[in-house]
């Protein structure tokens, strides 16, 4: 089971204390919002391929989705389509749809049948190909393929369908390793070698630059473009100063791009059978049992499976989402790479767990390389995994792991980045871009639990770190007093309410940093940083397009955008990091 898909666990406000009606309304003004972006974002996908398409010289094609009219047949929708059934919907429904489809004047209905070719992918994962320039999302066809499809779905500007066949497989189509890799959903790419992965990832940010953006990015036909990608490992200043526009690095990938995840949330429910683990089936909440998954730790895994046979031996019910009865909700377990430590939390929908002592002792008996047996309380009817009470119900509140030669305490809510091994890598390049010599005064916007501001302290004069979730800024002033840096001080509050504040006190600096969730910075926080003017801004980004639309306001506020390298924080998903270097237009290098 895996939760790539919102990218990041960054602290947020727990939204848990919102009352049921609340929550429902939030979610459905949510709900609608993610759709219009979704919507927005495709459609801009599907333009961009159709403009790529004119490039290669075919003219036929407008932006609207629709060949020219005289090239379009008066029925049918070109020689490699056919109609199917209507799949057992009534005739009237049928007939409905194929009205609305000819008052569009689309060429596909739903249920019909077409041969198209892909001929790029979103930002999903999905491939995108066109019928007579309407663009259909297909799940898992890769680009440069030729596959039969079936319309599931039209809208205005685009539609979506189904594979069924591939009539001309990719060179980088591969066999997803995976036995529920289709029915699972958290990942997107395993049917996608990895190095295709990365070219994809890194194109990916190169077309939201231009197209939200508006930048100007280095392309391969450049003069010394080719050059200074083959060599921007080493790090060669002489030849990235001779490159015309945004200089955007090859993905740095892993080296095994398996097992790399150190944090498991299991939900748990119940079949026939009896107590399940593992992640919901695709587009429900219906719970499958799931035993192992190739990008969780080996230990989590295992640990998980174990609580699951204790649980089933000890009679322990399951949380009913439906009902709201049942004791254990999820599985949650933490795992140290660097010390081997493991944290285990049960989120129960109640304090008084059935045979506790049983349970832990068995726990210990088979498992015993956890450091740290945690219950979480969480009894509202709500998504949110954890509640607002934990305790220890056996060995330590925290577990110890490192980043670099940075020691991390975690708790059983703390948030700690799930791939290690990337965060070091992303975390040493953004150490890079700052251009640290010891004398610098840095600022860390969204700073959490200090993971970057501790990296940061190691090479400035003075950190500060901002962040508007208490319990995070409690766990990074533990982390600094743990290694012993006094060179940092983290501050309450949100970064565009502390700035202003700490830059009427005196304090500026040389170099800001910002690590925003997925919805990208506060547009008062860039104001912010438009007035104080740093030399540096370093982005790390877990979002490409609102990346591209905060690098946007940062150039015309006076920045320039010299490098982005994306990071491969969770491979085989759509997911990709980001960290860039902006420098103030007046700065001297």
């Amino acid at each position: 089971m895996t939760n790539n898909r919102s990218g990041r666990g960054k602290s947020r406000r727990n939204t848990a204390t919102a009352t049921p009606v609340q929550e429902k309304q939030h979610n459905k003004t949510m709900q609608m919002k993610k759709e219009r972006e979704q919507e927005q974002s495709r459609v801009g996908t599907g333009n961009e391929m159709l403009q790529v398409e004119r490039k290669n010289g075919n003219s036929n094609v407008n932006l609207n989705g629709n060949k020219n009219k005289s090239d379009r047949k008066k029925r049918g929708v070109g020689q490699d389509s056919h109609r199917s059934s209507n799949g057992g919907r009534s005739q009237e429904a049928f007939n409905r749809n194929r009205s609305s489809a000819q008052y569009l004047d689309l060429p596909v209905q739903k249920n019909d049948e077409v041969v198209i070719d892909i001929i790029g992918m979103n930002h999903d994962g999905e491939g995108v190909g066109r019928v007579e320039g309407f663009t259909l999302f297909v799940p898992g066809a890769l680009p440069g393929e030729k596959v039969r499809v079936k319309v599931l779905k039209t809208k205005k500007q685009y539609g979506y369908a189904k594979l069924l066949d591939i009539a001309q497989a990719s060179p980088d189509r591969i066999a997803a390793p995976c036995a529920i890799y289709d029915q699972c959903g958290g990942c997107q790419l395993q049917h996608m070698s990895y190095e295709a992965q990365l070219g994809w990832k890194r194109q990916h940010v190169v077309d939201v630059l231009e197209r939200i953006g508006k930048l100007s990015v280095a392309t391969e036909s450049s003069e010394h473009t080719a050059e200074v990608l083959a060599d921007s490992a080493d790090g060669n200043a002489d030849h990235m100063s001779r490159v015309q526009g945004v200089l955007v690095h090859p993905t740095l990938g892993m080296s095994e791009p398996w097992r790399y995840r150190n944090k498991a949330q299991v939900p748990i429910g119940v079949t026939e059978g009896g107590l399940v683990g593992g992640f919901y089936a695709r587009g429900s909440h219906r719970i499958v049992d799931m035993n192992t998954c190739l990008i969780q730790d080996e230990r989590n895994d295992e640990v998980v499976a174990r609580v699951k046979e204790i649980g089933r031996m000890l009679g322990i019910s399951a949380y009913n989402e439906e009902t709201g009865r049942g004791l254990l909700r999820h599985v949650v377990v933490k795992t140290a790479f660097r010390t081997g430590e493991m944290m285990l939390v049960l989120v129960t929908n109640g304090r008084d767990i059935p045979h506790a002592d049983a349970w832990i002792g068995s726990i210990r008996e088979h498992i015993p390389h956890v450091a740290s047996i945690c219950q979480n309380v969480n009894t509202k009817r709500t998504n949110v995994i954890f509640g607002d009470e934990t305790r220890v119900l056996w060995g330590r509140h925290v577990i110890y792991d490192y980043i670099g030669n940075v020691q991390f305490a975690i708790s059983a809510r703390s948030f700690y980045q799930v791939n290690p091994v990337q965060t070091e890598v992303l975390y040493n390049k953004t150490v890079e871009y700052a251009g640290l010599t010891g004398k610098e005064t840095v600022i860390d916007a969204y700073c959490g639990i200090g993971t970057i501001s501790l990296f940061l302290a190691q090479h400035a004069d003075q950190v500060y770190g901002v962040e508007i979730v208490k319990e995070a800024i409690d766990d990074a002033r533990s982390n600094a007093l743990l290694n012993e840096m006094r060179n940092v001080k983290f501050e309450v509050g949100a970064s565009e309410d502390v700035i202003p504040a700490w830059k009427e006190q005196g304090i500026t600096a040389d170099v800001i940093v910002v690590d925003p969730p997925r919805k990208g910075c506060d547009p008062r926080l860039l104001d912010t940083i438009l007035e104080m003017k740093p030399e540096r801004v370093v982005y790390v980004s877990c979002n490409p397009s609102t990346l591209a639309r905060d690098l946007r306001i940062l150039e015309d506020g006076g920045y320039s955008t010299a490098e982005v390298q994306p990071v491969d924080m969770f491979p085989h998903t759509v997911h990709v990091e980001c960290t860039v270097l902006l420098k103030w237009k007046g700065a001297s290098d």
